[in-house]
Order: structure tokens, then sequence, then C-alpha cells
């Protein structure tokens, strides 16, 4: 245990120290904020409705953007968008070591194999967690001085809601690294696995569900894809109506969300520690 805390500690300051890290967290929480909040408040104030609001009337884009809204609001854009940089992260991370020969050089120091890549894991999981907590604070900041500059109420949800939305957008995150820090072990290299990783989230999956929507034999699989439990999860949590955000859906029901999600965090987890343990041999 004591290797294993030493080697976290170790990663978690490799990840600190390299600008991909930070450039990868700051682009979420700025595209967060804009989509969330600037296109809607632009709209709202402006008296337009627009696409890039999905079309809510003006009191609805204003209910989105106060405080009691913030749970929902700010894990929208995670099933696909944020799930996406999240899943560039995960591939970096695990992936450039091979390129950088770090791997080689970490696997035969004094650790074992196990508490080495076990590191890697823990540690995106403590940063998914650190991004997770600053977007609901940062989105919390920003629904609140909308209220005040709007006079509305500056309430904030339940701490149930707040709970929820929390573990949710870690739970969404979270599967989407360990995807990617797979992926990136499965490659060897992060240019490969970005890309695969990119288009599985992006394409694949989209175009598989298209599919199974006139070929109806396969929906039992596309009905439990990552990208599918990702965005029913984020879906459980709406409570106004119109068009979702990309990736949002409403096949899963919130419970069987949670459990498919956690099922592909410890295979995608337990996957990465065991082809690295196994293939990479020095």
């Amino acid at each position: 245990m004591t290797d294993l805390l030493a080697s976290t500690r170790a990663e978690l300051l490799r990840l600190r120290k390299w600008p991909a890290f930070w450039i990868v967290l700051g682009t979420w929480i700025l595209l967060n904020l804009t989509f969330a909040y600037l296109f809607n408040y632009l709209a709202y104030t402006t008296g337009s409705t627009t696409r890039m609001s999905n079309g809510l009337p003006r009191e609805l884009l204003l209910q989105q953007m106060l405080p009691a809204a913030v749970s929902e609001v700010f894990t929208q854009g995670m099933a696909m968008f944020g799930g996406a940089l999240m899943l560039v992260l995960g591939a970096l991370a695990v992936g450039s070591g091979y390129g950088w020969g770090s791997w080689k050089t970490a696997l035969t120091q004094g650790p074992s194999r196990v508490h080495v890549i076990g590191a890697v894991v823990l540690s995106l999981a403590v940063t998914v967690v650190a991004l997770v907590l600053a977007a609901f604070v940062i989105d919390t900041g920003v629904a609140e001085l909308i209220a005040g500059t709007q006079g509305q109420s500056p309430a904030l949800p339940s701490a149930g809601r707040m709970l929820l939305g929390i573990g949710s957008g870690a739970a969404i995150l979270g599967m989407w690294t360990l995807a990617g820090a797979l992926i990136g072990a499965v490659a060897r290299g992060p240019a490969l696995a970005v890309g695969l990783g990119l288009v599985w989230v992006l394409v694949v999956e989209n175009l598989l569900r298209g599919v199974a929507a006139i070929f109806s034999p396969i929906r039992a699989v596309t009905d439990h894809l990552p990208g599918t439990a990702a965005g029913s999860l984020a879906g459980s949590l709406r409570t106004v109506g119109g068009p979702a955000t990309p990736g949002v859906l409403d096949v899963l029901s919130r419970g069987e969300s949670l459990l498919v999600l956690a099922a592909y965090v410890v295979v995608f987890a337990a996957g990465t520690i065991w082809l690295i343990r196994r293939r990479d041999m020095v």
C-alpha cells in the first residue's frame, strides 16, 4: 500500500507538471461555460431563441442558468464532448509513456508493476473527481452571478441533488478517462489511441445507434454501449423539456446507467492494469 500511495503521488506530480494536462482540463471548463451559460445568456438577453440555446423560451432559458439547475446543466455536455476530452487525457497519460520510454523506466524500479500501473489509474480517478468538483463550483458561481443580475432566487439545489449531479459527472467522465487509458495501452502510443477513441465517441456509437433503429436485433448491444450509458445518466438528470444536448439520451434508467458505467469502469481499469503487466515485458 505504501508503494501504491508513493507511486500515485509521483504520478500526480507528473500530471501537474505536464502542459497537456492543464490544456485538456482547461478546454473542458471553457467549453462547459460557453455552451451552458454564455450562449444561453446571450440568447436570453437579446430576446432570441436560437439553435445554440436549443430553441427554449426565454423563461426556460433563465431557469437553466439559475443555481438550482446547476446539477442538471453541468452534466449535459459530459456525455459526448467532455467525455471525448477526458478520453484524450486518459490516452495521453498512458500512451505517452511508450513514446517517452517512461514505462520502461517505471516498470524496472522498486514498486511492483501492479502498483505502478494502479497509480496511473488512481491518479486519473483523482483528477476526474477534482475536475468535476471544480466545474460544479465554477458553474455555481456563474449561476449565482446571473441570478443576482436578473433578480432571481440564488437558492442552490438540495444536497441530494448536488451529490447526484457530482456523482453522475464523476461516473461519466471517469468511465471515458479509463476508456482512453485502456486504448492507450492497447495502441502503445498516444496518437493512434486518441484517434481511435475520438472516432468511437463521436462517430461509431452514433452510427450503431442509427443502425439499431432500423435493425432491432442489435439494440441489445447498442443500448449498453459506453456512450449510451453515459448519455442516459446525463439524460436522467434533465428536468426541462426541449431538444437535448448531443449525446444526452433516455435509453436506460438512472439505475441501469450507473450499473453499466460501473461495469465499464471496472473492466477498463482492470484491462489496463492486466495488459501492461502481462504484455509489456522489459
